[in-house]
């Protein structure tokens, strides 16, 4: 069993089930998923750089990335409809907190002048989105051999229904959320 889910079901829920006076423990909110996006563009010149970008994103997520394409033609950016356009990864069960374990654990300590995680990324659903800006912070990229920067969107989904549950669960989950707004 990963880790982060043992503390989860050992120690978040009983505390949850505590702070929000929930009287079951199936009313405790927890992380459904977690979706990783990356958008290529410039694979609209050299479709290698999408190769990079999906090989990259396998090593980081411990699973093959699905190629996203662009839903409708816009000529002012180039880009026709069905062209490859990014890559994106849904992580459920162990994967999913694998990954959110060296995320919480590992990636967010590694980045320069981190300050917390901005409030200001839940959706109203209970839903997070953050995004990173260079994907070689993960350290199963090499630095060197990266050919380009990346950034990444990270959403996590979660069955809370309000932004307060989840920033709750998250927070005990170990996720550094700043004190200020925005």
């Amino acid at each position: 069993m990963a880790r982060l889910k043992k503390l989860y079901s050992e120690k978040i829920v009983p505390e949850l089930m505590n702070r929000l006076k929930f009287k079951n423990p199936m009313q405790v909110p927890r992380v459904e998923k977690v979706i990783i996006n990356a958008g290529v563009s410039e694979s609209r010149e050299n479709i290698k750089f999408l190769d990079d970008a999906r090989q990259d994103m396998a090593m980081i997520a411990g699973q093959r990335p699905v190629v996203t394409r662009v839903r409708r033609s816009i000529s002012n950016f180039k880009i026709r409809k069905k062209m490859p356009i990014g890559c994106k990864v849904t992580l459920h069960g162990e994967r999913m907190y694998e990954f959110l374990d060296r995320l919480i654990n590992v990636v967010l300590p590694r980045l320069r002048d981190f300050r917390g995680l901005s409030p200001a990324g839940f959706d109203k659903n209970g839903n997070y989105t953050m995004g990173i800006r260079e994907h070689v912070i993960f350290p199963e990229i090499d630095a060197n051999k990266a050919t380009k920067l990346r950034g990444l969107n990270i959403t996590i989904v979660t069955s809370s229904e309000n932004d307060e549950h989840a920033r709750e669960m998250l927070s005990l989950l170990g996720m550094p959320f700043s004190k200020t707004k925005g």
